[in-house]
C-alpha cells in the first residue's frame, strides 16, 4: 500500500491535471484518468456519464482559472480513496469567484493507475 501522504500528493496532482486545458482537451488523457463507469454530479445539479464528460471537456474553450484548496484524502480501502477539497474559480476580470466543495472517488486499477470513478461539486459561498 502507498504511504498516505504520497498518495495524497499523487491524487492532488491528478486532480490538478484534470483542471488544466491540456488534459481537458485530450480525449486520450481523459480516458487514462477517468474510469469507464465514471459519473459526476455537477455543481449545476446535472448528472454526467463518462461519455458526457469526455465530450463536454474536450469541447471547452477559454481559460480555466481554478485553484484547489484544503485538499485531503481518506483511504476507504487498499484500492479506493476519497479526495475532498474546495475549488475556487475566477470567473471574470473583476475578481468574482465561484466556490465549490468537491469530492472524488479514486480507484487503483489492476494496471497500477489511479482512475476517478465519481466526482461531485456542490456550490458554496
Amino acid at each position: 500500500m502507498v504511504e498516505s501522504q504520497s498518495l495524497a500528493d499523487h491524487l492532488l496532482s491528478l486532480e490538478a491535471a484534470l483542471q488544466t486545458r491540456e488534459v481537458r482537451s485530450s480525449e486520450t488523457r481523459l480516458r487514462e484518468l477517468l474510469a469507464p463507469e465514471f459519473r459526476e454530479f455537477g455543481r449545476s445539479g446535472l448528472v454526467y456519464t463518462f461519455d458526457d464528460i469526455i465530450s463536454r471537456l474536450v469541447s471547452e474553450v477559454g481559460p480555466n482559472n481554478t485553484a484547489i484548496l484544503d485538499f485531503s484524502v481518506s483511504l476507504l480501502s487498499d484500492t479506493v480513496a476519497l479526495a475532498t477539497y474546495r475549488g475556487v474559480r475566477l470567473v471574470d476580470d473583476d475578481g468574482h469567484k465561484l466556490f465549490t466543495n468537491r469530492s472524488s472517488i479514486w480507484r487503483l486499477d489492476v494496471d497500477g493507475k489511479w482512475r476517478m470513478v465519481f466526482h461531485q461539486g456542490t456550490a458554496t459561498e
